[in-house]
């Protein structure tokens, strides 16, 4: 399965211009999209991805 951080509860979006996106499950932020950093780091697909709940929506 391939990770997609933007449909993850613990992407987040940073201030810091030079490392724009985070990820709050593994505590670090980058320019690139975290799951990206993590498969090249360790190799291995994320294993913290947890799918946002949707609100408002039924289902």
């Amino acid at each position: 399965m391939k990770v997609n951080c933007f449909n993850c509860q613990h992407f987040r979006v940073t201030w810091d211009q030079h490392n724009p996106r985070g990820c709050s499950a593994y505590q670090f932020k980058s320019k690139q999209v975290p799951s990206l950093v993590v498969k090249q780091s360790s190799g291995l697909e994320c294993m913290k991805f947890k799918q946002k709940q949707m609100q408002g929506v039924k289902r």
